[in-house]
């Protein structure tokens, strides 16, 4: 495909153009990336900011033409092309140029929303009880506490309109907020109608959360949601600021960690940094796209497709791993390197003291 896009690039442009923003997009589908990472690709295959809006899922992405995440700017201009991420929606997915559309806009808006659809439809928001009022953060409080009595946890759960005999599970943000979101029973069957997991007067909110970190527990049965939280709280410890500083998933599955789990009982704040946590230190010292490559070294499944993830030549991402081998002390082009490397940043969140609420 690379080489179709190569000579069609010579006989036309903007179709050789257009066909590389498909690939682009169909790589970071393939590659599981984050909503995050399609606003950048639409943002640099333009050379535009983009932004992705989605209220009702309390989604808020935008990215400037250097790829750069930005806090929230101006309304969205009726000018700007658009379109929606959910068939038959309103606009959703922007880029910030003025005028007509043109025809690469076109393909990496249509792209770019289908790679969003993917990731809403792999992560599954669905509505959830948040603590938006006292009353609400007392009761769910009340439901995740293990030292309350059954009897009193069903009769909150019921309170809170989750079914005491369905499935749940917690979700522990980074500012201290407490979500707990109903389960369908068994793939594809959605909750009842009238029986979805909102209290009265409470916001709809998604499971992910796009300008928080999030710890995301399992899913378990209503009456143990106790257990859900607890993992929820230790997968928030492994989770990222997402930023070239602090790179990661913002949103972590604790039923994804495995065995990482088990470092999180034996590392904490006050634990002496391990060297090559001192490593990864250094190597975020030595150059401010450090962090960010070797992050995507650790998770791609192979270095070219890093070099993707990362908009760089492969040759440029080869020069930058030989610099930071030089600084890190140890080879990341072997599987015994990389797994080091994503134990060294796992130890390195785990480091962190500034994320409430993570126990």
């Amino acid at each position: 495909m690379k080489e179709l896009a190569g000579r069609l690039s010579a006989l036309d442009p903007d179709a050789g153009a257009a066909l590389r923003a498909v690939i682009y997009f169909d790589r970071l589908v393939e590659g599981r990336a984050g909503l995050e990472a399609i606003v950048r690709g639409a943002a640099l295959l333009t050379g535009v900011p983009a932004r992705l809006v989605d209220v009702g899922r309390g989604v808020h992405v935008e990215v400037d033409v250097e790829g750069r995440r930005r806090a929230a700017a101006t309304a969205a201009d009726d000018t700007w092309p658009a379109v929606a991420v959910v068939p038959g929606g309103p606009p959703t997915l922007w880029l910030e140029r003025p005028g007509p559309i043109g025809p690469l806009d076109a393909v990496v808006l249509e792209r770019a929303a289908a790679a969003c659809r993917a990731c809403f439809d792999r992560t599954g928001a669905r509505p959830s009880v948040t603590a938006d009022d006292g009353t609400t953060r007392a009761s769910i409080e009340v439901l995740l506490d293990a030292a309350a009595s059954p009897r009193t946890r069903r009769t909150v759960a019921a309170q809170l309109g989750l079914d005491p005999a369905g499935l749940a599970r917690a979700l522990a943000l980074s500012d201290g907020t407490a979500l707990v979101e109903a389960v369908p029973a068994r793939p594809g069957r959605e909750p009842v109608p009238g029986r979805e997991p909102v209290a009265a007067g409470q916001r709809v909110v998604p499971a992910q959360v796009a300008d928080r970190r999030t710890g995301v527990g399992p899913a378990v049965p209503v009456l143990e949601l106790p257990s859900s939280w607890q993992a929820a709280r230790t997968a928030l410890r492994f989770t990222a600021g997402g930023t070239a500083m602090d790179p990661g998933p913002r949103v972590v599955h604790a039923d994804q960690l495995g065995g990482l789990a088990v470092l999180a009982a034996a590392v904490g704040p006050a634990t002496p940094p391990d060297p090559d946590v001192q490593a990864l230190n250094r190597a975020a010292a030595a150059a401010p796209w450090m962090l960010a490559t070797l992050e995507a070294v650790t998770t791609s499944p192979s270095l070219r497709a890093a070099a993707v993830g990362l908009t760089v030549h492969h040759s440029t991402l080869q020069e930058r791993l030989h610099q930071a081998e030089q600084v890190l002390g140890w080879s990341v082009h072997d599987p015994n390197g990389r797994l080091r490397l994503h134990l060294a940043f796992a130890l390195r969140r785990l480091h962190r003291s500034h994320i409430t609420g993570a126990g």
